[in-house]
């Protein structure tokens, strides 16, 4: 779900949408019309909105529908006039058949808010079925006996109309014998009746022929017509009787064809031809013939067609028996259809609303109706809805039914939802209907893109490539569509300096960041961003990601030499006693490299020397010692070749050359060196070995320059006292005995602080404070790879 940060956008979202929020209301009033049968489609049947007491605005805003029983639409609401038309022409006698009056139910459904109000339309019967005999001709027995006045009820006809419509009249043709009477049945059908007004002579006319006329009471009416055999037969005595007037039988509907109903019986105390009985249905209507039979020699009674309880509860036929005089018997039956649970409910789809938008209140998903033909309990109904699913099934009358959310959706924990809707009777066994729909929860730009994790850290080496790949900054947004599309931006930190858009690109789609140019590690080692990710959605959501990159170093810078210093023109001399012990410290060697990690762990090796065996160099500080005690036979001056070389890949290096002047005492420095047997080959080497103790002089007055200088003034610091003081005793200098303590990878810029101090032994000679100005060319070096950092404290012992 979205954040509380997003309420309020979910809100404006919700106003944008039209929603169908429940306020259950049911009309109380209901709106009739009434409308003649095969009116054309399209006919006007009535204006709801004005007999609703709406606008016209008002019914669309609220979504009027039709809702019609059963899944046939009937009628149709043209939204623009409010004008409720037929949607087809209706024949009443399909609809309804021979119920009268005919009326046709449907309800009108307010959606917005939702309310139902019922509706009735009186389909009314037009004269459009004349009267049918269902047979050609008529046969009639009477015999020759029958007195004037006797009474022989005749066959009806059929019309499908109802009403006046329907047959109100028979007619006979003119003839001497006979006149006829239309009477009444119980039912309100109307029948004739043959009445003999003078009596008959088998031997004047054995056979009467009559033509029997049945009209309606359409305007003009309609007429049907059928012919009447009567055939004049000699005496018999005795006329059929039933053992009962009326019989009441029950059958269960859809009880299999040619079940037996019942077995009518009756009696002629005649004999021979005369006591002979047939049986028939006498004046049934279509409906009972097609449904039963019966067996003209026993009265059985049986089942010509599967009888529906929904389509007609009961039927009433008469029963005739006759001899085989011509006389007759008649009786009743009536035959009551029960109910057996054969209809499963019916569910009819008003609305549904398949796509539902998330974080919405409560919802109208589905309007709904369901029915069942069955009666009592096999037409009750129950309806739910299966599985733990957030929506709800609200009854609204009449068996109607709205399927709402029960709280608001989230896209993001569930997409889709299949809902089935179970409908069930109360019947014996119970049936069972189900529906199932398919809603679909819309996305709302309710989740901010969500990094994989709150910062990245990214490696790039130094002197890389411009345009690389340094690395890929990944978001994942939990909507979908354009709302779960990320693009990517840069964002400089709030106290950042650096020009990052000359730094760093990213690719707006992917996340991919590439370095634009060659880093060095010497000018930045390391830097921080900010990766934004921002959504596509109204509104759009964004969140941000810290990046730091670390520039790894590479060996692209060799050690330097601050300590000596070289100098082609004048090469640096350090003077050695000749009394000094093995081990003793003649000089040492200090060197830095840009590079950090092990590219900045510095060795020092011996390449060259005047005297291999004489001096050593300590192989990580650098210092250089004698190896032995010195002899009068060794040279007075020897030539030192230093090599310092870094830890890198490959190795990087520097060389340094120092010189070593032997003397007999460090307070005789410039005293002449021992007679030796001149050689005119050995000029040159006495001009240099001049210039060697020239130079020498010159360096010692302007070192012992500096320490007064610099020993003065430290003197008068406050620091003097904790440090035990600096003098600078007269007669002795301790000359070339230096200590440099520091750290063998120096920053870019160095001083030393020189502190001289007084006393027997080893005097010392130290740089304190590392704040003296870069030897070093900034643009001459680059770095190649990353090692750590590594220190090397140097000192005089």
């Amino acid at each position: 779900m979205g954040t509380p940060l997003h309420k309020a956008l979910q809100e404006r979202q919700v106003t944008a949408i039209v929603f169908l929020l429940l306020l259950w209301e049911t009309g109380s009033a209901t709106v009739k019309y009434s409308i003649l049968e095969e009116t054309d489609r399209g006919s006007l049947v009535g204006n709801l909105a004005k007999d609703l007491g709406l606008g016209l605005r008002d019914l669309v805003i609220r979504g009027a529908q039709i809702l019609n029983k059963g899944n046939k639409q009937l009628l149709q609401l043209e939204q623009k006039s409010g004008n409720l038309v037929l949607k087809e022409k209706l024949d009443r006698e399909e609809l309804c058949g021979s119920t009268d009056p005919c009326i046709l139910y449907f309800q009108v459904l307010l959606k917005s808010p939702v309310q139902f109000i019922q509706g009735e339309i009186q389909l009314q019967d037009v004269n459009d079925h004349a009267p049918e005999f269902m047979e050609d001709e008529i046969l009639l027995k009477i015999v020759e006996s029958s007195l004037p006045g006797t009474k022989f009820p005749l066959k009806i006809a059929q019309d499908l109309d109802v009403g006046s419509n329907t047959v109100q009249n028979y007619t006979i043709s003119i003839n001497s014998y006979f006149h006829l009477l239309t009477r009444n049945h119980s039912d309100g059908r109307k029948y004739p009746e043959l009445v003999l007004d003078k009596a008959l002579d088998r031997e004047e006319q054995a056979e009467v022929r009559l033509t029997l006329t049945a009209l309606d009471g359409g305007t003009p009416p309609k007429t049907g017509t059928t012919q009447v055999l009567i055939m004049v037969l000699d005496i018999n005595d005795n006329a059929p009787e039933f053992a009962q007037g009326l019989y009441e039988v029950q059958v269960q509907e859809n009880s299999p064809v040619g079940s037996l109903v019942i077995t009518v019986s009756a009696r002629d105390l005649d004999a021979g031809v005369y006591g002979e009985l047939s049986y028939s249905l006498f004046q049934s209507s279509n409906q009972v013939l097609r449904a039963f039979e019966i067996n003209t020699d026993t009265g059985e009674i049986r089942i010509r067609k599967l009888l529906d309880f929904e389509e007609t509860q009961s039927y009433r036929m008469e029963i005739e028996a006759s001899d085989g005089g011509g006389l007759s018997g008649k009786c009743t039956v009536v035959v009551d259809v029960s109910d057996v649970n054969d209809n499963a409910p019916e569910l009819t789809m008003s609305l549904l609303i398949s796509d539902i938008p998330e974080n919405s209140p409560e919802t109208v998903v589905a309007i709904f109706g369901i029915s069942d033909p069955d009666s009592g309990e096999n037409g009750k109904m129950i309806c739910s809805i299966q599985g733990r699913l957030p929506f709800l099934l609200k009854p609204n009358g009449d068996n109607f039914y709205t399927l709402v959310t029960e709280g608001a959706l989230d896209r993001e924990s569930r997409a889709e939802y299949n809902i089935t809707i179970t409908a069930t009777d109360m019947g014996t066994p119970r049936l069972t209907t189900q529906h199932t729909i398919t809603v679909q929860v819309s996305d709302v730009n309710d989740n901010a893109p969500a990094f994989n994790q709150s910062s990245y850290t990214l490696f790039v080496r130094e002197n890389n490539s411009p345009a690389l790949h340094i690395g890929t900054i990944s978001a994942t947004d939990s909507d979908s569509g354009s709302n779960a599309h990320i693009t990517y931006s840069l964002m400089p930190t709030h106290d950042s300096q650096l020009d990052l858009a000359s730094l760093i690109s990213i690719n707006a789609d992917n996340g991919q960041l590439f370095a634009l140019r060659s880093l060095d590690y010497e000018v930045l080692q390391a830097f921080e961003f900010h990766v934004g990710a921002t959504d596509q959605g109204l509104p759009s959501l964004s969140s941000q990601a810290l990046v730091h990159v670390q520039v790894l170093d590479a060996n692209d810078n060799a050690p330097f030499v601050l300590y000596p210093l070289q100098n082609a023109s004048a090469p640096f001399t350090e003077l050695l006693p000749r009394a000094a012990e093995p081990g003793y410290l003649v000089t040492k060697v200090v060197a830095v490299d840009r590079d950090s990690g092990q590219n900045a762990w510095l060795s020092f090796q011996l390449l060259k020397a005047t005297e291999p065996g004489l001096f050593s160099v300590w192989a990580h500080n650098g210092e250089v010692r004698t190896s032995r005690l010195l002899s009068e036979r060794d040279a007075p001056k020897h030539r030192l070749l230093l090599l310092v070389k870094d830890n890198g890949d490959p190795p990087r290096s520097a060389s340094v050359t120092l010189h070593v002047l032997l003397v007999d005492g460090l307070s005789q420095p410039f005293l002449p060196l021992p007679e030796v047997a001149r050689d005119p080959t050995q000029d040159e080497d006495l001009l240099t070995l001049y210039l060697v103790i020239a130079l020498a002089s010159v360096s010692s007055l302007f070192l012992l320059s500096m320490l007064l200088f610099v020993g003065v003034r430290l003197c008068r610091r406050v620091r003097a006292a904790s440090l035990g003081g600096c003098s600078v005793p007269e007669g002795h200098f301790p000359g070339h005995l230096v200590d440099v303590s520091g750290t063998g990878t120096l920053s870019q810029s160095y001083q030393y602080e020189v502190c001289l101090t007084g006393g027997t032994g080893t005097n010392e000679f130290k740089f304190l404070k590392p704040v003296l100005p870069n030897f070093l060319n900034e643009a001459a070096y680059r770095n190649d790879e990353e090692h750590s950092n590594f220190r090397d404290h140097l000192g005089f012992n």
